[in-house]
């Protein structure tokens, strides 16, 4: 199972080629899509980079970069961006965390008006999905208010359907997860969920709400939400107040809106379906580059072909 999920959330990792001159697609190549937030050592973001500043690596091996992008909303020729939102419904998030949580979701919907479209994941027991475009942002925020608490919590269940619904979506692919990371009812456990979200090509912030956890399960809880977040090249953030979520939506506004969305062409074309890592490099090119980070997903997963058989 774990291996046919991986090779379909693949399949969108690598994507027709796009010029880093002109956004031009062919069929005949595919590009590997690396998104990055490049930071200075205050913890802002850097904004004026060129491709000449930086490199990729594959498997330590310098790639050529063949597109190149700048931001979420720059201009016409950025990739579209789609947003997802994954809320949870279950009876862990009850009282403060349930109120802070949808509070929460709606500020951060109201503050994103350049997403392509809205998908809203919602869960407890029960997992259930919807896409909305802009137009039906009241009727997506009017669904989170008037959501109701379950009981149990699905809570990896719901991340894999949310990434199989990303499936199709060309672009760039946001979640916020808004959860207390616990799961009590999933079929799909925790460690199959991380090979799914390595797989994928979508970047992950969650907000994690502990005021009903017992003190006993916290750092589990917390370390779980981190892991999935910081392998996507994403951010976990635990408010326990909603003044709080001003200055968090304002840090992830200001990461999508300067984020680089890079593309290349494998020097490796082998079709085996391995974990292959990448690491983005910013070269020292001005001095006020030698003390930057940079944070991006760690790798992706070729795709995979059987031997013998032709490639389409």
């Amino acid at each position: 199972m774990l291996r046919i999920w991986v090779n379909v959330l693949t399949f969108l990792l690598v994507s027709p080629v796009v010029s880093a001159q002109s956004p031009l697609f062919t069929s005949s190549i595919n590009l590997v899509h690396v998104g990055v937030t490049v930071v200075d050592e205050d913890g802002e973001p850097v904004v004026d980079l060129s491709p000449e500043d930086l490199e990729i690596y594959e498997d330590g091996e310098l790639q050529e970069i063949q597109y190149f992008s700048r931001g979420m909303n720059v201009d016409n020729e950025s990739l579209p961006m789609h947003l997802g939102v994954l809320l949870d419904a279950s009876a862990s998030m009850g009282g403060n965390d349930e109120r802070l949580a949808k509070t929460a979701a709606i500020r951060f919907l109201n503050t994103i008006t350049y997403a392509e479209d809205m998908t809203l994941v919602d869960f407890d027991e029960t997992v259930r999905v919807g896409r909305y475009s802009q137009n039906d942002v009241p009727r997506l925020i009017e669904r989170i208010r008037n959501r109701r608490r379950g009981v149990m919590t699905a809570f990896y269940d719901a991340l894999g359907v949310y990434l199989d619904g990303a499936f199709d979506q060309d672009g760039r692919k946001v979640l916020l997860m808004y959860s207390d990371g616990y799961d009590t009812r999933s079929r799909m456990p925790f460690s199959e969920t991380i090979e799914l979200l390595r797989a994928s090509d979508v970047t992950v912030y969650a907000i994690g709400f502990q005021g009903n956890i017992p003190s006993s399960d916290r750092l589990r809880e917390r370390m779980k939400l981190e892991q999935l977040a910081e392998i996507t090249g994403g951010r976990v953030f635990f408010p326990t107040e909603v003044d709080a979520l001003d200055g968090i939506y304002e840090d992830i506004g200001r990461e999508l809106e300067t984020r680089y969305a890079l593309g290349y062409i494998s020097t490796n074309s082998n079709l085996d379906g391995t974990w292959r890592s990448v690491e983005v490099k910013v070269k020292p090119t001005r001095s006020e580059l030698r003390d930057v980070d940079t944070r991006t997903r760690p790798g992706y997963y070729a795709l995979y072909q059987e031997p013998g058989s032709r490639q389409r």
